[in-house]
């Protein structure tokens, strides 16, 4: 299994991180990739993927974060050439539903996280939140681009789902398609092509049942998983197959 999405910087992770590998390496996961918010967040990024050979990051200003985090698309690049490590850029998009970051600055970053990956060839990750319509009519500029995406805890509606089809787009499951008051988000799922499936856990956050109530942390993707498989029609052990060769894919890893 691996883990597309989690951030082993915030705390209870970073603190007891040596015990939150093991028991990830533990559950059967063979990658993770951490996932930067701003700054501060990839210094100590910086430090964990090399802990681990199992660990991988990326750098990006989370949409949140944008406002105190304002930076020129060439320090977006030379952050993400740190390490052979960071495989990704992001987390970066767009936030709506909380006023934490000015709107125009938050689409200004999202495109420099954008032309930044396309000098790359790295895959972004997005962030969308009450901004369906934004994301993709800025996504949508680069149609004609190698620009890959990956749609991070994808909780968007089948109809922006399937406009997204028509671009690189992969959509990774979280903790949420386990909640009872997701139905409408499993039925998404289920008609989401199998190849562009991934899992994540966005730990510390949204544990899936049956460890709600708890904090997250990557091991619990095995659950995720279990209900992604349950939804797909397909045995835990072929969605694992599945999952795994799409993030490796998008990420052009073995």
């Amino acid at each position: 299994m691996i883990d597309s999405h989690c951030h082993l910087d915030h705390e209870p992770l970073y603190e007891n991180i040596n015990e939150v590998i093991s028991r990830s390496k533990n559950a059967g996961i063979t990658k993770l990739l951490t996932i930067c918010t701003n700054l501060e967040s990839f210094e100590n990024i910086k430090k964990i993927i090399d802990l681990d050979e199992i660990i991988f990051g990326t750098f990006g200003i989370h949409p949140h974060e944008v406002d105190k985090n304002i930076i020129p698309k060439s320090q977006i690049i030379k952050n993400s050439q740190y390490s052979k490590k960071i495989i990704g850029v992001g987390e970066t998009g767009l936030d709506f539903y909380y006023n934490n970051s000015d709107k125009i600055n938050q689409i200004k970053s999202f495109r420099k996280h954008i032309e930044s990956c396309l000098e790359l060839n790295l895959p972004i990750i997005v962030h969308s939140r009450n901004a369906e319509y934004e994301t993709f009519d800025i996504l949508n500029n680069y149609k004609k681009t190698n620009l890959k995406i990956l749609m991070h805890c994808f909780t968007g509606s089948y109809d922006f789902a399937k406009k997204l089809f028509d671009l690189n787009t992969f959509f990774s499951a979280s903790g949420i398609i386990t909640f009872k008051n997701s139905s409408d988000l499993r039925n998404t799922f289920s008609n989401i092509p199998n190849e562009r499936l991934i899992i994540e856990t966005d730990s510390p956050f949204l544990s899936p049942t049956p460890m709600r109530g708890k904090k997250n942390e990557p091991s619990y993707i095995k659950y995720t998983l279990e209900k992604l498989a349950e939804i797909k029609k397909k045995t835990s052990n072929d969605m694992e197959k599945i999952t795994t060769n799409n993030f490796n894919k998008l990420f052009s890893l073995k």
